[in-house]
């Protein structure tokens, strides 16, 4: 089965999925060098509506200082009541033994679901999470994650900078909502950090005694999801969360439903879901008629047509437009005397023949792999396996491409990240950069954006934008900017918004000497993505990457050399080397080739052996 996506959408994308109702598909619309910022959202805002307004009012409030200059005092002195009840229990709860650490979950149960409120049960609540977080990650939690928590827990959105530990704050909040037996989704970007998060810092609820799982898009099926969606606390992706309500709308009997009601939302990167992708439709479409040939003559009208002569390009609001010698030259190509009759309908095959030339370029909006059209999503720089745009577009492009042209589909429920979040009668979020979004958040979605304070004094230097007239001016500043850098020895990581923008980077940096790696999302540089990420803070690394690196890989000045000793151990002592053969996946021992250990000597010391005794990676390779 077939997923689509909105033509009109910045980017469609579909999936498949098993379902009682007829056959469908689910879309979703979809360094050290700063010559940008994460994206300028102000001047990208999608035209039109109350979110063009609130953009152009947090812009005008940027500029004349509104929502700028907060370093977060302002929540500092309006919690630290709080923080101090919490601090004052500390004592008493570090005193207890772990079973009566768990017991207190039980008694906080008690107390909120015979009608207590949260708020009085806040600061016991937060004081055991953070003794559970010391005893079982040897992470305690600094008041100003407190202060982030208790942010949350108000349902506003909490500015925290990168590294103050968001991951561990949506903890306190979460299992505070989950005390009352309604659940708590805690919604992140993609299944990698959904279940690293869920296994990670889910370790403190459960120690608790709570019930916390993660949902992820494949592999699970709808029992497995109604029973994940049941715990305390369920980790999941905006995208799966969003396709499994349009599931449940879809379901034919009570039995089918996966979602049980909406309580408490966390959201992680919370200006990337309710801002970038406010307006991105999810879709789940079923499939249609087989492909006409009708795609591929349109893909021959387009590449002969001529832009301005035949056809204008409103590249603000993705369309094109024929003029009127496109009229007359495209009916007597085809023969035809309408091109817009309802009978024919040659004017949607063209009109998206000719969006898949000018506004869907290879290696930008997609990757053509195996003789298949993939679309990137420009949010991450992924692969978007599975998923298509609609409404003819996917087969347009890959009428273009020359590749086999795949069914068409219909829509069979839509929905967008916007109208969805909404529903949820308590909503937040967490992010690096909410300040900007300010106005946005609360015109839009009444939520109140709080920055909170570093635990300590910020010594960070972010240099303003730096803004150029031409892109080939802008990249040979570039190049010379990261010349001086690695001069010097300083890692340099540079953020391209595309894979032909990396790689045209990457040819400059090749001419000029200067070694680099790249990370976008080509195949060769998606099986290293991890390691590249890991190794782009050593001495003198040079690293050019799309939006899609940093998901859960520690970036560390000097390089990670845990990262690194792990990979290659795996690597060395791996013992089982799985092979798919015939479709079938089968597991043989194997030993590596004698020279090979002739020649590389490694030295494991008594901890590398308890980690990998852990991790079941112990071999008869180390005696």
């Amino acid at each position: 089965m077939v997923t689509a996506l909105s033509s009109t959408a910045t980017c469609a994308t579909s999936l498949h999925f098993p379902h009682p109702s007829p056959p469908c598909s689910i879309s979703s619309g979809v360094g050290h060098v700063q010559f940008f910022r994460r994206r300028c959202r102000g001047l990208q805002r999608r035209g039109g509506g109350e979110a063009a307004r609130a953009g152009l009012g947090g812009l005008l409030g940027g500029m004349f200082g509104g929502g700028g200059g907060d370093d977060g005092e302002a929540a500092k002195r309006r919690y630290n009541d709080t923080v101090a009840l919490v601090n004052r229990l500390e004592p008493e709860v570090s005193a207890l033994s772990d079973a009566d650490l768990r017991a207190r979950t039980s008694a906080l149960q008690e107390r909120a679901r015979a009608g207590e409120s949260l708020g009085s049960l806040l600061p016991e609540a937060f004081a055991v999470v953070r003794e559970a977080s010391n005893r079982v990650l040897g992470l305690r939690p600094f008041d100003v994650q407190l202060i982030g928590g208790m942010v949350l827990h108000k349902g506003e959105i909490a500015e925290m900078k990168t590294g103050e530990g968001k991951t561990l704050v949506a903890i306190l909040p979460a299992y505070l909502n989950a005390l009352s037996g309604k659940g708590v989704h805690v919604v992140t970007v993609n299944d990698y950090l959904a279940r690293r998060d869920c296994e990670w810092v889910g370790q403190v609820p459960r120690f608790l005694g709570l019930q916390l799982v993660f949902v992820l898009a494949e592999n699970m099926t709808p029992e497995q999801r109604r029973e994940n969606y049941l715990c305390d606390i369920t980790y999941v992706t905006n995208s799966e969360l969003g396709f499994d309500y349009l599931r449940d709308n879809l379901a034919m009997t009570v039995d089918e439903l996966v979602l049980r009601n909406f309580n408490y939302c966390v959201i992680d990167e919370v200006d990337s879901i309710l801002v970038d992708e406010a307006r991105t439709p999810l879709i789940i479409s079923g499939l249609a008629e087989k492909p006409s040939d009708r795609y591929y003559k349109a893909a021959k009208i387009a590449e002969a047509f001529e832009q301005d002569i035949h056809y204008t390009v409103d590249e603000k609001q993705r369309n094109v437009l024929l003029t009127e010698q496109g009229y007359a030259d495209a009916e007597e190509i085809l023969d035809i005397d309408d091109l817009y009759d309802p009978r024919e309908q040659w004017a949607s095959y063209v009109l998206n023949a000719i969006k898949a030339k000018e506004l869907f370029l290879r290696d930008v909006n997609y990757i053509v792999r195996s003789k298949e059209v993939l679309i990137v999503d420009e949010f991450t720089g992924r692969v978007m396996a599975g998923r298509r745009w609609s409404d003819g577009l996917h087969q347009a492009i890959e009428a273009k491409e020359g590749v086999q042209i795949q069914n068409e589909t219909i829509t069979l429920a839509s929905i967008s990240y916007q109208n969805f979040f909404l529903q949820f009668p308590k909503l937040c979020g967490m992010t690096g950069t909410a300040a900007t979004e300010r106005q946005e958040f609360e015109s839009i979605y009444k939520l109140k954006v709080t920055v909170v304070p570093t635990n300590k004094p910020m010594i960070r230097k972010d240099d303003s934008d730096v803004v150029f007239r031409a892109t080939s001016g802008k990249w040979r500043a570039a190049v010379v900017e990261i010349s001086r850098m690695n001069k010097a020895c300083r890692p340099v990581l540079v953020g391209t918004t595309s894979v032909e923008q990396s790689e045209t980077l990457s040819e400059q940096l090749r001419e000029a000497g200067i070694p680099h790696e790249v990370l976008n999302a080509k195949p060769e540089n998606v099986e290293r993505e991890a390691e590249i990420v890991a190794q782009s803070g050593r001495l003198g690394a040079v690293t050019i990457a799309t939006n899609m690196a940093g998901r859960g890989t520690d970036i560390i000045l000097g390089g990670n050399a845990e990262f690194m000793a792990r990979l290659k151990l795996r690597e060395m002592l791996m013992p089982r080397i799985v092979n798919p053969v015939d479709g079938v996946i089968v597991s043989k021992k194997q030993l590596p080739p004698r020279k090979t250990w002739k020649k590389i000597h490694y030295h494991v010391s008594k901890m590398q052996l308890k980690w990998l005794s852990k991790n079941g990676e112990k071999s008869h390779y180390l005696s």
